[in-house]
């Protein structure tokens, strides 16, 4: 029988003599000399056959001893923090890269705009990352971060409202478009409109920083799971059927196969073996790369079927190199710029994303704080939401000065917490610098843009399904009364058929005979609320949620809420069941 862990050593709550300050740095330089200068500081005893050796499916499950749980400031071996920290880079890289490669294609920017994009969202993601992890104390009880491993990306909720704000911009003839004699629009480039996203947004963030001084209690009472599961599930189907499966088949921007124009093939008629969309070679790549995701079922199978795609896509000559040669070899944030400007029919769907991303946080927060063994109540941990919470605000801001749509917590590592048993800050700083160095190194950006639309496509496809699946699993774990049952059936009949029927809300107003300036910013705002499937049903759930009387008593054929922990919700493992041999196993089973 394996070893099995030791208990925590119990801590004295005797009151520590103060250290005065030239011993504390003399310690500490005696300690990071040791770090760096020993085996023992290098690798320690960790056993890293563990950490890189694979499970195999159907093999046998010997005898083995876990390693141990590295805890948040725990003392780390350097290269298992960097290990670690890398496989945390590695798991953001897709979450990273898709929503600038995704929002470069709606607006239809030029290649160096689109890799600097992409390199601007790994620094900006890298920095902000690390001030979540550094946890700055503020005044009083209020802090700047979670001082948990917790990292930040772009929203994909960000990308579905995104895309209303930009089709109502080509409507308006804010952007350029062209329209041919057979009827197909082509849309032209349109930076201007991403700088009307990153005003807006860096306008709405003041709502999240007000939103972190409300207390935790509260906040969760808005926005129980019967709310946040209904946006999640929202966010996820939208971004399949408008980005994944778009991609998938070629591109967006030849997705209604004109006639004519350099967008008759995918992804343009200059691109190397190009076809039209939809053509069955397109939807060959992309169903390899999902193959493959589907294969490797853990890990990093996201960033693998990404590379599986683009080999064979290489190999039959559907990668174009271009965006490699362009690419500068060293770049950094405000290398481009964009005009910064507030577009007023945005604020009201930007601050429902801010809602929106302020519910995602505390469900992030959780999870994070429950894998990283430590507490999920009480003042410490209502201080962890607080700061993270402000943290996804000042960062909003922070993020739109750096060229960046709102940086917001990522929940994706929580499961490279749990495989790696290792939740310590050191491996979060070195998550952070690979992020940081792979986006100053521009050619890693151009390589990102040369992935082929079908293989992009297979993957996010995926990628955005998980965001729905996350959405149903919160919604599992919800009571089914009637007050809930009738809640959620009202949130989806919007949600749902916004998504089914995306020009619902589109000739509302109509009707309307010259409206003022001021009025058609109006309609145009409510338009784009009611036309994104999230932000509808989000709104419907939360106002139903607040006005409905909770005094309903649950009926006698309610399933018993679930025994076992789901590993997706709490991914965190409670018993060391891998130390158990196979023998054993049986034996539990058979008594």
């Amino acid at each position: 029988m394996a070893e099995q862990e030791q208990p925590p050593t119990v801590v004295s709550s005797e009151p520590t003599p103060k250290v005065p300050m030239g011993t504390r740095i003399s310690n500490k330089a005696r300690h990071l000399v040791t770090k760096v200068t020993t085996r023992d500081g290098w690798v320690g005893d960790y056993d890293f056959g563990w950490l890189c050796m694979p499970t195999l499916p159907y093999g046998k499950a010997g005898a083995r001893k876990l390693p141990p749980f590295y805890g948040l400031d725990d003392d780390i071996p350097l290269l298992l923090a960097m290990v670690c920290g890398f496989q945390h880079a590695l798991a953001m890289l897709a979450g990273l890269i898709t929503p600038p490669i995704i929002f470069s294609s709606a607006l239809s920017l030029d290649a160096s705009t689109s890799s600097y994009l992409i390199s601007s969202s790994l620094i900006g993601c890298g920095i902000l990352s690390a001030v979540q992890m550094a946890r700055i104390p503020l005044w009083g009880r209020y802090y700047w971060g979670t001082g948990l491993l917790t990292v930040v990306g772009i929203s994909f909720a960000t990308l579905s409202t995104g895309f209303s704000i930009f089709n109502s911009l080509y409507a308006d003839g804010t952007c350029p478009s062209t329209t041919s004699a057979t009827g197909t629009v082509t849309r032209g480039p349109c930076p201007d409109a991403y700088g009307m996203l990153l005003g807006t947004s860096m306008l709405c963030s003041l709502l999240n920083m007000g939103l972190s001084f409300a207390p935790a209690k509260t906040l969760k009472r808005i926005f129980p799971p019967v709310v946040t599961g209904t946006v999640i599930v929202m966010i996820g189907a939208s971004l399949v059927g408008e980005s994944g499966v778009v991609n998938w088949g070629g591109g967006s921007a030849c997705h209604e196969r004109p006639a004519d124009g350099i967008f008759r093939l995918c992804p343009t008629i200059f691109a190397p073996r190009a076809a039209p969309w939809g053509s069955a070679q397109y939807i060959g790549l992309g169903f390899l790369s999902f193959v493959t995701i589907l294969f490797l079922y853990r890990g990093f199978r996201i960033i693998v079927g990404l590379i599986v795609g683009c080999i064979v896509a290489g190999a039959t000559g559907y990668i174009d190199g271009s965006p490699i040669k362009t690419s500068p070899a060293i770049t950094f944030v405000w290398v481009h710029t964009f005009k910064l400007k507030i577009h007023p029919p945005a604020i009201l769907p930007m601050l429902a994303v801010y809602i929106s991303l302020a519910m995602e946080a505390i469900g992030d927060i959780t999870a994070s704080a429950e894998v990283s063994r430590v507490a999920v109540e009480g003042y410490e941990f209502d201080t962890r939401i607080q700061g993270g919470v402000l943290g996804d605000g000042i960062g909003g801001l922070l993020s739109g000065l750096m060229t960046n749509p709102p940086l917001s917590i990522f929940a994706q590592n929580n499961g490279v917490i749990a495989i790696t048993r290792c939740a310590n800050r050191k491996a979060g700083w070195w998550c952070c610098s690979f992020l940081i160095l792979f986006g100053i190194l521009g050619k890693i950006s151009g390589v990102f843009l040369s992935i082929p639309n079908p293989v992009l496509g297979g993957v996010t496809t995926f990628l955005f399904a998980t965001v729905m699946t996350s959405g149903i699993r919160v919604l599992s774990y919800i009571t089914w009364s009637r007050r809930n049952r009738f809640t959620l059936a009202a949130a989806m009949s919007f949600g749902v058929g916004n998504l089914l029927a995306p020009t619902w809300y589109t000739f509302l107003f109509e009707g309307v005979d010259n409206p003022s300036p001021g009025l058609r910013g109006l309609f145009d705002s409510i338009t784009i609320v009611l036309s994104t499937p999230f932000l509808s049903a989000g709104i419907v759930s939360v106002l139903l949620n607040l006005i409905l009387p909770d005094n309903e008593v649950v009926p006698k054929d309610q399933p018993p809420e679930p025994t076992e922990h789901d590993i997706e919700a709490h991914p965190i493992v409670h018993h060391d069941t891998e130390s158990i041999s196979s023998d054993e196993k049986k034996r539990k089973e058979s008594a």
